[in-house]
């Protein structure tokens, strides 16, 4: 599936729920990457995914709460990968679980695409998420594990979430 039709899918799989969000759920933000740390800097660094600089923008739409999750949300991205590629990606995802104020651990459902990763093949993968919200905005924390043949190092990302009013 190429990263346009994977895009478009999961449009067309969450329009419902950006339909039924209320006014006082609508939230669109835009989302501001980069930084990312790799935890096997010397085998990132031979492999050629060291760039820990990782620029982007996306948006995020926060989703009515169901049953589910009090705090779903979609979103979609474009940003420089650690390999200096450039990666594609939409996300289904819940900020989660309170853990403190403001600060909530969730994940999200993705699908990407990018040279650095799975052999330029497009995939879907879950994505574990810890969010700060700090004032309007909310500092992401984002974790992909390791996963022999998608992804050889341990990799933590930050980006921010800036809401549009």
């Amino acid at each position: 599936m190429t990263p346009r039709r994977m895009l478009l899918t999961a449009i067309f799989c969450l329009a419902p729920g950006l339909a039924g969000a209320d006014a006082n759920t609508k939230k669109l933000g835009i989302n501001i990457y980069g930084l990312s740390h790799h935890w096997e800097r010397e085998e990132a660094k031979r492999i050629g995914t060291d760039h820990e600089f990782n620029p982007g923008l996306g948006l995020r739409y926060d989703l009515s709460a169901s049953k589910l999750c009090r705090t779903p949300f979609v979103e979609a991205a474009g940003y420089r990968d650690s390999g200096a590629n450039t990666a594609v990606y939409a996300a289904l995802g819940c900020k989660g679980w309170k853990l403190a104020e403001n600060v909530y651990l969730g994940g999200a459902l993705a699908a990407f695409h990018s040279d650095t990763y799975n052999q330029g093949d497009p995939f879907i993968a879950p994505v574990p998420l810890l969010s700060w919200k700090i004032s309007a905005a909310t500092l992401n924390f984002i974790h992909f594990p390791r996963v022999k043949g998608f992804n050889d190092i341990n990799t933590t990302g930050l980006y921010l979430t800036l809401p549009v009013r």
